[in-house]
């Protein structure tokens, strides 16, 4: 079975610093506008690292710091973000499609909590 995965049109460091950035920005903001393909590429990213959060113990903490790039980022997920889905398993952010770029007619969406 082929993995899927989507390349965003970057080389894989460039591409996996844009995931850490654009998790690290929602974590701290609530939501983003970004494209639909960087949308739902960072959804099942945001799912694993607030089931980090739900574990709560050092080692998920530091897993989630090794991931995300500031510091309040982690203190936000830990401390607001996890206990509020703590009796919810999975699905915690919905994308909603907010219609097409001006400039290059890319597909826009807007990620956000549920």
């Amino acid at each position: 079975m082929k993995v899927k995965l989507r390349r965003l049109g970057r080389r894989s460091g460039h591409r996996k610093m844009l995931l850490r950035n654009q998790v690290t920005s929602f974590i701290l903001n609530g939501r983003i506008e970004t494209t639909e393909p960087k949308a739902k590429t960072i959804k099942p990213l945001i799912d694993k690292m607030v089931t980090l959060g739900k574990r709560g113990d050092l080692h998920a903490r530091r897993q989630a710091a090794a991931y995300l790039l500031d510091p309040k980022a982690v203190q936000k997920l830990f401390d607001e973000i996890a206990p509020k889905y703590a009796e919810r398993n999975g699905g915690y952010t919905t994308i909603v499609k907010t219609g097409f770029r001006r400039g290059d007619a890319a597909p826009m969406a807007v990620i956000e909590w549920v």
